[in-house]
């Protein structure tokens, strides 16, 4: 059983490399099988199909995306310290898997494109956030806005930074340490300039 468990994972590690690389269309269950070492035949058996292995692929790249928010909105802090601490986690997530935000994004507007399961939200909807808001909202300490502009809010100025890397590096010749070291200081202009949106009356 261990030595099947070693294969689904070479198989899996190796599909999300070529899906994340190339896309669902583009690549082959052959190529999966190339790159994992093992033969097509085996992918078959274990997966069944491209399609499902890509659905597996998916949902793990998605889930690990989420639950980096849910760790931070399930917390005891302050709800300005996790949009601080949220800003923080995503940046260091995306440093570790800058693939992923764009991944997701492309296969979403793919043509017959895998659809969300909104499953993976309701993770975030359970840790009382919305209702945290709400409150904050009522009390005059936040300021008055919808989830969906929040959420916009956030996820604009946490992914593009990293989904538009190679077009801000082209427009201003920059190297991938310069860029990184440009992150850094983007990820304080984004969390002051949010936290001083978000709560009016307190300073930065």
């Amino acid at each position: 059983m261990k030595n099947d468990l070693t294969t689904e994972q070479k198989i899996k590690a190796a599909a999300r490399e070529v899906f994340i690389a190339k896309g669902f269309a583009a690549c082959s269950t052959r190529e999966i099988a190339k790159v994992s070492g093992m033969n097509v035949a085996l992918v078959n058996y274990y997966f069944r199909s491209k399609t499902e292995l890509f659905k597996l692929v998916f949902q793990d790249a998605m889930e690990e995306f989420v639950n980096s928010m849910v760790e931070v909105f399930s917390s005891d802090k302050s709800l300005e310290d996790k949009i601080r601490l949220l800003i923080e986690q995503e940046y260091e997530f995306l440093s570790r898997h800058p693939e992923l935000p764009g991944f997701i994004v492309n296969e979403l507007h793919r043509e017959e494109g895998y659809e969300v399961d909104g499953s993976y939200f309701e993770k975030l909807l359970n840790t009382g956030i919305v209702e945290e808001c709400q409150r904050a909202c009522a009390a005059g300490k936040m300021r008055e806005i919808d989830l969906i502009s929040l959420t916009l809010l956030i996820m604009s100025n946490c992914d593009f930074p990293f989904m538009s890397k190679n077009l801000m590096k082209g427009i201003h010749k920059l190297s991938n340490d310069a860029y990184e070291n440009q992150l850094n200081t983007h990820k304080k202009i984004v969390t002051d300039m949010l936290v001083s949106y978000l709560f009016p009356q307190k300073s930065i």
